[in-house]
């Protein structure tokens, strides 16, 4: 690749998964408005489906979010009915997120959603585990220090 084209916009992977990402949360948009979940709240929810009871700590560690990112998404969570924040008894610092019952119940009005995801990608389910697989190495690969020169 000449100079001239290592610099363009259309060359650079940064960009292709920056407007990917954008995209995505753009198609989950109308998936996720009946539910009354915004993307990274779903993300939240998805997390707490796959083990309830959990730490801000170990939520945001599953996410790659920080604590003051997430604190406000899950106060607004809260505020919806869909989880419960519980201060631990050992710990005050430490809080713990629980589904509610509407919380639960949403888990069902959301099993459909993934199943929406392939077709609306243009992806056969193949591609799609693919891609995923491919996605998941690059981010365990970044993890372990792929970003250090």
């Amino acid at each position: 690749m000449d100079n001239d084209s290592k610099l363009k916009l259309e060359n650079q992977l940064c960009f292709a998964l920056y407007a990917s990402s954008k995209e995505i949360s753009s198609m989950y948009r109308p998936m996720l408005e009946p539910l009354k979940l915004t993307f990274p709240q779903y993300l939240v929810m998805l997390v707490l489906w796959e083990g309830n009871h959990l730490a801000v700590k170990e939520i945001g560690e599953k996410l790659m979010l920080d604590s003051g990112t997430l604190t406000p998404m899950l106060k607004r969570l809260e505020a919806a009915g869909f989880i419960q924040r519980t201060r631990s008894a050992e710990d005050e610092r430490k809080m713990t997120i629980s589904l509610t019952g509407s919380g639960e119940k949403l888990r069902t009005e959301a099993s459909c959603i993934p199943d929406q995801v392939a077709p609306k990608l243009g992806l056969s389910i193949e591609e799609y585990k693919l891609l995923l697989k491919t996605l998941r190495n690059l981010t365990f690969h970044l993890k372990q220090g792929g970003n250090k020169s």
